[in-house]
């Protein structure tokens, strides 16, 4: 008989503290739940949109009750490790051997993430600027009319302007 399913408030309050403090799932993982049963619960929720549609309402309630300012919105990237892989994992620039992803995300002037997108480390930022606007965009229902774009010099190119 296999062991009975943790109880999905359990593995959701747990996903919550390491999205908060930012750490390993390791860290998180106790005697209630693994390491193994958040990261399969985390896809298995990702799989059936479950973390899209939790997104949507977080944004949603964040801009009804502080309200988002998207007059401002600024993208840029950063690179994590990917030690586990995946498909869009790629070799990071630094070190070839190890596997790293490249996360590029758009905030609101405040600072609030409204949308990004994951790439292989090795990508250049720049043709990531588009696809990271159209997510911030469909999050929040559109960006307004005369938005100022952020962006640092790793999005500088004259397709990049074009774009824009």
């Amino acid at each position: 008989m296999p062991p009975p399913r943790i109880p999905d408030r359990v593995v959701f309050e747990k996903l919550v503290q390491v999205l908060v403090f930012g750490c390993a799932y390791h860290r998180i993982a106790d005697g209630t739940c693994s390491a193994t049963t958040l990261r399969d619960r985390r896809d298995e929720w990702i799989e059936i949109g479950a973390m899209d549609a939790l997104r949507e309402i977080v944004l949603e309630a964040y801009d009804r009750i502080i309200g988002l300012e998207l007059s401002e919105v600024a993208v840029n990237c950063c690179i994590t490790k990917a030690p586990c892989g995946g498909e869009v994992a790629g070799r990071s620039p630094v070190d070839r051997v190890k596997r790293c992803i490249k996360r590029s995300t758009a905030v609101d002037a405040e600072g609030v993430p409204v949308g990004g997108v994951t790439a292989p480390a090795n990508r250049h930022n720049s043709p990531l600027s588009v696809p990271t606007l159209e997510h911030a965009s469909t999050s929040v229902g559109g960006l307004p009319e005369g938005t100022r774009v952020h962006l640092d010099r790793g999005y500088d190119s004259r397709l990049t302007r074009q774009r824009l």
